[in-house]
C-alpha cells in the first residue's frame, strides 16, 4: 500500500491498515530507520495489557525454576 507526504510532511495511514491494526485518532506510531529502509510500528496504548499472556503454555514456572537454578550453578561456578 502507499500513501502521499503532503507538503506540511503528514501522510494518511490507509484505512485497511488503521482496521487491521486497530489505529485510531491519537496512535503512537514509532519510526524505525535501519539502513535505507523505514519501518513503522504501532505502539500499542497499553503494552503491558498487549502482551499479557502472550507466553501462555510456552514458559511454565518449573521450566523458570530450573532455569534459575541453572544459572545460580553457573554463577557460582565462575567465582
Amino acid at each position: 500500500m502507499q500513501s502521499i507526504i503532503s507538503s506540511r510532511g503528514q501522510t494518511a495511514v490507509p484505512a485497511k491498515i488503521r482496521r487491521r491494526f486497530h489505529l485510531e485518532s491519537h496512535s503512537k506510531l514509532e519510526w524505525v530507520i535501519n539502513g535505507d529502509i523505514i519501518t513503522v510500528i504501532p505502539i500499542p496504548k497499553d503494552p503491558i495489557k498487549t502482551f499479557r499472556g502472550s507466553l501462555k503454555g510456552k514458559y511454565t514456572e518449573k521450566e523458570f525454576l530450573k532455569d534459575r537454578q541453572q544459572d545460580r550453578d553457573r554463577e557460582r561456578r565462575q567465582t
